[in-house]
């Protein structure tokens, strides 16, 4: 026997032998690839029984049935008896639950519409991007490229552990040569492919130094001789492999990349899954900030602060280019900047990729492509195994609007100190306050004492006071995990790899527990409760007006609203006085979270731009941070406002902007 401290990269399953098999590719604490197997767990569902005797004498009726245990459960909180159905292979969950939920006294099945290697991880508590105590034995690597194989005697046991990871990241960029049109992966060969390696080796392979079968021959060498960790590019979930797959396949060749020389595959969930290795597409980053509005390499490499060198070449432009010696040098040198800039936007992202898929226990993959409903849902489940609730299924359901959050009109023009007061969780903190949950929620028709209900303003939902709710106890982790990432930050170095790390963590979790309420309006939640979002935005906005209404009366100006903060006045006593009012009467906490010298606000909400003290400039919805506006708007916007807020005239603001564009129609300012 062997104890390792092992961190899990990926996991998947396979069947075998008679047995389901959960394959864990990661790393040990001595930097070595390795694989873990194990087949300990038994595929299978729950079945809630409405009478215990009548469904367990048809459950031994099932051929595929291989055996049933009765366990104590619930179900949005009531309590209820359920079978544990086991079966052989995990293949035949699905149809094995539709027929026992057609049984006598079954009172519905769960989990049955879950993948086997969900199971283990929420299971066994398990966590992606996350350190294990393993204890092992040697097994054979049956032609898997790892440094070791192992065979675990028992499940792994998760760890805090500090030690940062070494990945061996291949980033790659492909152009394909489109004979006409957009490029068809039947018809146009590739012309070239860049890639670069995290230990700083690059190279641009293309098709008119070699044929296309040996540029893909040799991507593949390049991967087999890395062995990479992680395989990054840039749309290559909807484009690139699926298209290096097709030219393969045309060429006689069998995109073998994974680690088990399997081919890249489309998994259940609309990302591409490669065996063994993170196959990580950027684009879905990308999707993930709203603050980028066109979803381009460049405007992700702008928005992180990653330098662009190649200007953009259309996929129109690529044949003319290719045509030509100098234009093909061009597009070669365009894809070697890509590619490098990709790497770079992967090392701005992965801490927080990281610290996101061990949050919410899905793998650094899929966690990217997850929308962020299903990223809470997942972290939802993992709590569910700790309080004993059955994972809903995913029912379709019609959409019903709510009344979100209030913003208050702005007032136009230019202010100075200007403090914007936020509310701290505002959202999770009345959750946990009203004990907000789908297990505390009153049907309208149920009968209950109205000492022992929390009822919302405007809506007038009702919450059980007590028991505390299923929602209650995961933010209240969430919250108490994050004051304490925060407590240590302070204590540690912004430079030192814990600080980067903690840090990365403390925003996954923000992002995860700002986002629960949403997630119990969204038609595609398992907990789908709408009142929930609808009595914690109410709960929100009398949260806000209560505060607003309070500031004015204390004689502090409000500037604007927005959500959960306010724009006031800055005015230190007065705001120490809100401070307490909110502390004391209204149960939450608001604190200064920033403060503007100088603030010019525009007549439409969610659109202004603030002088620092640092002399910074913040700039919120206007064009100059819009990713689908020109460059040179941009540029004169941004060059306009820091005017304005320098000087606080508006008259050199005028002459400043009159002659930039002065400069454009002269044509001495690029347009692009």
């Amino acid at each position: 026997m062997t104890i390792l401290k092992f961190y899990l990269l990926d996991v998947d399953s396979r069947f075998r032998e008679g047995e389901a098999e959960v394959r864990l590719w990661g790393l040990t604490e001595d930097d070595r690839r390795v694989v873990l197997l194990d087949n300990t767990l038994k595929p299978y569902f729950y079945v809630v029984a409405e009478d215990v005797e009548s469904l367990e004498r048809r459950l031994r009726t099932i051929k595929d049935v291989k055996g049933f245990e009765l366990k104590e459960a619930r179900v949005f909180g009531k309590p209820v008896k359920a079978f544990k159905v086991y079966v052989l292979d995990p293949d035949k969950v699905d149809s094995t639950a539709e027929v026992v939920s057609k049984l006598e006294g079954c009172g519905g099945v769960y989990d049955d519409d879950l993948r086997h290697t969900q199971h283990y991880l929420l299971d066994y508590d398990v966590q992606p991007c996350g350190w294990h105590i393993v204890e092992v034995e040697p097994t054979d690597k049956e032609g898997i490229r790892v440094d070791e194989a192992y065979r675990l005697l028992k499940p792994p046991t998760a760890i805090e552990y500090q030690k940062s990871v070494t990945f061996r990241v291949l980033a790659f960029y492909m152009i394909p040569l489109p004979s006409k049109g957009s490029p068809k992966p039947e018809r146009d060969k590739i012309a070239c492919l860049a890639f670069r390696t995290s230990e700083g080796y690059a190279e641009v392979l293309n098709s008119e130094d070699v044929t296309e079968r040996t540029l893909i021959e040799k991507f593949m060498d390049l991967i087999e001789k890395f062995n990479p960790d992680i395989i990054v590019g840039y749309g290559t979930n909807t484009r690139d492999w699926s298209y290096l797959s097709k030219r393969a396949e045309v060429n006689g060749l069998r995109l073998k990349v994974g680690k088990d020389g399997s081919e890249p595959h489309r998994s259940l969930y609309g990302h591409v899954s490669v065996a063994g290795r993170i196959a990580l597409d950027l684009y879905d980053y990308a999707e993930d900030i709203a603050d980028i509005k066109i979803k381009t390499l460049e405007n992700l490499a702008a928005y992180l602060g990653v330098k662009v060198k190649e200007e953009p070449i259309e996929e129109y432009e690529i044949s003319n280019l290719w045509s030509s010696r100098d234009g093909r040098r061009r597009v070669l040198d365009y894809a070697s900047d890509r590619c490098k800039v990709i790497m770079e936007c992967f090392r701005e992202f992965i801490e927080y990729g990281c610290q996101l898929s061990n949050l919410v226990c899905i793998p650094l993959d899929h966690v990217c492509t997850a929308a962020v409903g299903f990223r809470v849902e997942s972290y939802l489940m993992k709590c569910s195994r700790k309080f004993g609730e059955l994972i809903p299924k995913r029912v379709e359901k019609p959409y019903q609007p709510y009344a979100g959050a209030i913003v208050l009109e702005p007032k136009p023009g230019l202010h100075e100190n200007i403090a914007v007061l936020d509310f701290r969780s505002m959202y999770p903190s009345i959750m946990m306050k009203f004990n907000i949950s789908p297990d505390t929620y009153v049907e309208p028709e149920a009968e209950v004492s109205l000492e022992d209900v929390y009822i919302a303003p405007e809506v007038g939902h009702k919450f059980l006071k007590k028991p505390d709710g299923f929602y209650r106890e995961a933010l209240k982790r969430l919250l108490e995990a994050r004051a304490e990432i925060n407590r240590r930050l302070k204590g540690l170095s912004p430079d030192s790899a814990e600080y980067r790390v903690l840090d990365a963590r403390q925003k996954a979790i923000k992002v995860i527990a700002n986002a629960m309420y949403g997630y119990a309006g969204w038609i595609g939640a398992r907990w789908y409760r709408r009142p929930i979002a609808e009595s914690t935005t109410a709960w929100g906005r009398e949260a806000l007006m209560e505060t607003v209404n309070y500031a004015m009366k204390i004689g502090l100006p409000i500037i604007y609203g927005d959500t959960d903060s306010i724009f006031v006045k800055y005015d230190r006593e007065r705001i120490e006085k809100l401070i307490n009012y909110v502390s004391e009467k209204l149960g939450l906490e608001i604190k200064p979270e920033t403060v503007y010298k100088r603030i010019i606000f525009t007549e439409a909400k969610k659109r202004y731009a603030g002088l620092l003290a640092d002399g910074r400039i913040d700039i919120t919805g206007l064009e100059a941070v819009r990713g689908d506006w020109p460059e040179v708007a941009k540029r004169i916007q941004r060059e306009v406002i820091k005017v304005i807020l320098e000087t606080g005239s508006a008259k050199q603001a005028l002459e400043e902007a009159r002659k930039m564009l002065n400069e454009v129609e002269a044509g001495k300012v690029p347009i692009t």
